[in-house]
């Protein structure tokens, strides 16, 4: 428990640290696009220095015993999905951020009320939702994304709405369907079990988590097929 009080303080002073950059980096979104990646990469330096903490990215197999695994019909030809990913902690956030191209978030609102880290938040383009709102609320938050998207973000998104406990059954929530059938967008589900090493409450263990990125679902797919996909691979 000791190491875990100790990577909680030690995480605390990293993000006070890095705030000096981004105030400074603030009129300047692409430079605050990368002091963002930067705060992602220290916080995962942390998590192995302090906690021990590594992770691996999986990726579907290109071929099976030397065999091209069939294309797969749902890649958009601009390369375009929705990265829906399963959480249980910060840590997949911060690799998400670390390893994916200009990536934007759907994130709790309150999130953004953070100062300074929430202006960041807000200049970065991540995406506030308010969950109470309803059908005409949710067609103003895809035209919002959708403009995102043309201008070259990725969109991020953690279907449960919160972070999970491993072996939590997985309950997604319907907004993904919305947006994906709205901007006919593919899906990637992701797996993971940072859970297991990083968990939402109590002590850290250290050791390997993975990130396991699946094959791209259409947007036409279920709620159970993404949370089949998702549920793959992780804890």
């Amino acid at each position: 428990m000791l190491r875990t009080i100790l990577f909680n303080l030690l995480l605390f002073i990293l993000f006070l640290l890095w705030t000096p950059a981004i105030l400074l980096a603030l009129p300047l979104k692409d430079l605050l696009g990368r002091v963002a990646v930067g705060v992602a990469f220290s916080v995962l330096w942390l998590l192995r220095v302090a906690a021990g903490i590594k992770y691996e990215i999986h990726h579907p197999a290109a071929s099976i015993d030397g065999i091209p695994v069939k294309p797969n019909n749902h890649n958009r030809a601009d390369g375009k999905a929705i990265i829906a990913s399963k959480h249980m902690s910060i840590m997949e956030a911060a690799v998400l951020m670390a390893h994916i191209p200009n990536p934007f978030f759907i994130i709790k609102r309150e999130l953004m009320w953070i100062p300074i880290y929430g202006w960041a938040f807000w200049r970065l383009g991540m995406q506030p939702v308010n969950r109470k709102q309803g059908a005409t609320y949710m067609r103003r938050l895809s035209d919002s994304v959708a403009e995102k998207i043309k201008s070259g973000m990725t969109l991020v998104i953690f279907p449960e709405g919160t972070r999970t406990r491993p072996g939590a059954g997985i309950k997604l929530r319907r907004g993904l369907l919305f947006i994906a059938e709205s901007l006919k967008l593919p899906i990637v589900p992701v797996g993971l079990d940072t859970g297991l090493y990083w968990p939402k409450k109590g002590r850290m263990h250290s050791g390997t988590a993975n990130i396991w990125f699946e094959s791209p679902l259409p947007s036409t797919a279920s709620l159970e097929e993404i949370a089949e996909a998702i549920q793959r691979h992780s804890a």
